[in-house]
């Protein structure tokens, strides 16, 4: 099993796949690591070798922000947002959609469960 980032990658799937179980990484990143390293993407995870994952590793800690940095960034330009007091900081502040959806009806993620109307006595 391959050790990429801190992350064990998932045995038996495509290393395009099996890539993006690390965060920071899409199918798309995923993509041009293997083309940069000469993989094909339909190999299988579990038939990489030491030296391979060394190339992989190389590529993506030169060129990639992945797992506790990428996360630390993304919490970082939150607390931006959230600091200027912005339309999307106070979205984001207020744990509702930042990107334009409707709420009447929908963002119950966002939302959480219903409350109802309170009870009359």
């Amino acid at each position: 099993m391959a050790r990429i980032a801190g992350i064990d990658l998932p045995k038996n799937k495509h290393i395009d796949r099996a890539l993006t179980y690390i965060h920071g990484i899409g199918l798309t990143s995923a993509r041009k690591i293997l083309d940069a390293v000469e993989l094909p993407y339909t190999m299988n995870s579990d038939d990489l070798d030491g030296e391979t994952v060394n190339r992989i590793r190389k590529v993506i800690e030169a060129d990639y922000t992945v797992e506790g940095d990428r996360r630390r960034e993304v919490s970082m330009d939150i607390k931006r947002l959230t600091d200027l007091g912005c339309y999307r900081g106070r979205r984001h502040r207020m744990g509702l959609p930042c990107r334009g959806q409707k709420t009447k009806t929908n963002a119950r993620t966002r939302k959480g469960p219903r409350r109802g109307a309170a009870r009359r006595k």
